[in-house]
């Protein structure tokens, strides 16, 4: 058998990446660069986790809503039809967005009235923001 030369192989240049300096002063590469948003605390991270395992169920999500949309505070005698939940179902409901800090609760004869706490819905907002994120870098999805 006789070796047969084969054509040198010629690699395409790979382009270079750009630098760009990081919030700290230091260098990064652009597609490597440290994320700009403010990090959470241990305890900022454990607030939240909990502000959306109480939201983790559809009656919840659908209860925050029908507050939301209200007034005023709502009994919990009218949210059993809106729900179409039997009372007691609806009373754990309740207090599982009570204990999470979403709703307030209010103590009228024998009903409870509940109401959405807006700071904590403001709280949330501002962990969650992401149609700030989508203007602010102009990504969309």
């Amino acid at each position: 058998m006789t070796p047969t030369s084969a054509a040198p192989v010629t690699l395409p240049t790979l382009p270079t990446l750009p630098v760009v300096s990081t919030m700290a002063g230091e260098t990064a590469v652009a597609c490597c660069a440290p994320l700009a948003a403010p990090v959470l605390s241990d305890q900022e991270a454990t607030a939240t986790a909990t502000l959306f395992k109480a939201l983790a169920d559809p009656h919840r999500v659908r209860i925050v809503n029908l507050l939301a949309t209200s007034p005023e505070p709502v009994c919990v005698c009218d949210l059993v039809p809106s729900l179409g939940l039997a009372q007691p179902t609806v009373s754990h409901h309740l207090k599982k967005l009570v204990a999470a800090g979403l709703i307030t609760r209010e103590q009228r004869g024998s009903w409870a009235y509940y109401a959405l706490d807006r700071d904590a819905v403001s709280r949330l907002a501002a962990i969650v923001d992401f149609q700030g994120h989508v203007q602010g870098q102009g990504a969309t999805r």
